[in-house]
């Protein structure tokens, strides 16, 4: 799909408009790239549906057959955005799953090559792991987790200074609070996850600076009668966390627990090398990862990952009775929210740079634009 260049000004009619917040009749204007709330223009005519702020994926592990990995370059991150703004994600935080130390230090290096290029829809970087606890490492290889140490803790702020966001998944089995609180000096979004660790830790870690949890419910200790765990600690502090809504992960019923609970959840897509491909298997670290009926596994059935993009996950949610505005929010505007970067993001207001998804009365998307130009 090649895009569509236009300069000047667009009116967007024949769909309602979410802008990040509220649903209205519409029309919406375009200028140069910018939403503007005056001013006449060329008319772009959308066949029903909602016109939303681009979706922003903040745990996206691959596309298009590929991993991110330590043989990452500037060149392919900029591919790997533009895979992901054609599913809907006109910004994502590309994501290295648990690797080397050699390896995180060459995807460091790519991200913030790929920030000074100002490549499209790159909002930086998620590392999870290598800081882990392998009580509850799901698809990570456990060889490759290990505790946090200065050096890490060096890097991981230093590379902070030159992305414009950095989200670090990490389990307070593999780290100290005072390094969670030197991280979230610096910048770093620290977020809990792949933990088996009790409530009060949680809570400690929260304390400190951690302000979010990674895929809610997977991967962690969850909910008890006595210790509520890290899904208590999520849904009882005022923590951003992710949420993997395909229909696998999560059920239902357990969604509607978590959004009764808390108004910071957002959609990740978790998505990884099979996104925008036909790959029925590919390998992370060495093992193969099977792709079947929308459904990622290693061999012996673990869930590595997920078969997801965001315009599904937000249809999951409206399936489940949610409101299309609430839906839509957990895709753009809550997860700008978590990065700090409401006032760019997330949001068509007079101002804010025309990133768009179209989707039909369906919920199919149906058009993506970035600054105002047409992607898909």
């Amino acid at each position: 799909m090649t895009a569509q260049v236009f300069t000047g000004a667009q009116v967007f009619t024949g769909a309602q408009v979410f802008d990040g917040t509220h649903l209205s009749p519409g029309p919406l204007r375009v200028a140069d790239g910018i939403v503007t709330d005056v001013g006449p223009g060329q008319e772009v005519r959308l066949d029903g549906g909602i016109l939303s702020p681009g979706f922003l994926d903040l745990q996206v592990n691959g596309a298009a057959g590929r991993m991110v990995d330590g043989t990452v370059t500037v060149d392919w991150l900029g591919e790997m955005c533009a895979v992901h703004a054609r599913l809907g994600a006109t910004g994502i935080l590309p994501t290295l799953i648990t690797d080397s130390s050699d390896a995180t230090a060459r995807v460091i290096a790519a991200g913030i090559a790929a920030a000074g290029r100002q490549v499209p829809g790159f909002l930086g970087l998620h590392l999870e792991g290598p800081h882990l606890d392998p009580r509850r490492k799901g698809a990570h290889d456990p060889a490759l987790i290990r505790p946090m140490d200065e050096a890490d803790l060096v890097r991981l702020m230093e590379a902070a200074r030159h992305l414009p966001s950095l989200m670090v998944t990490l389990a307070p089995a593999s780290v100290t609070v005072e390094q969670i609180a030197r991280l979230a000096r610096a910048g770093v979004i620290v977020s809990l996850g792949h933990a088996e660790c009790t409530h009060a830790e949680a809570v400690a870690a929260m304390a400190a600076g951690a302000a979010c949890v990674t895929h809610l419910f997977n991967a962690m200790s969850q909910l008890g009668n006595r210790d509520p765990g890290l899904v208590g600690a999520a849904l009882t502090r005022p923590v951003h966390a992710g949420l993997i809504a395909d229909g696998i992960h999560v059920a239902g019923d357990t969604i509607r627990v978590a959004m009764a609970a808390s108004d910071r959840l957002f959609l990740v897509s978790d998505a990884m090398a099979a996104a925008g491909s036909n790959l029925t298997e590919f390998t992370l670290n060495g093992r193969r990862i099977l792709r079947d009926c929308g459904r990622l596994t290693l061999a012996d059935g673990t869930l590595a990952g997920a078969d997801l993009t965001l315009p599904q996950a937000v249809g999951v949610m409206t399936g489940l009775g949610y409101a299309p505005e609430l839906a839509l929010a957990m895709a753009s505007s809550r997860p700008a929210a978590c990065l700090r970067r409401s006032d760019r993001l997330g949001h068509l207001l007079p101002g804010r740079v025309a990133d768009m998804v179209h989707l039909d009365a369906n919920g199919h998307l149906r058009g993506v634009w970035r600054a105002g130009v047409r992607l898909a």
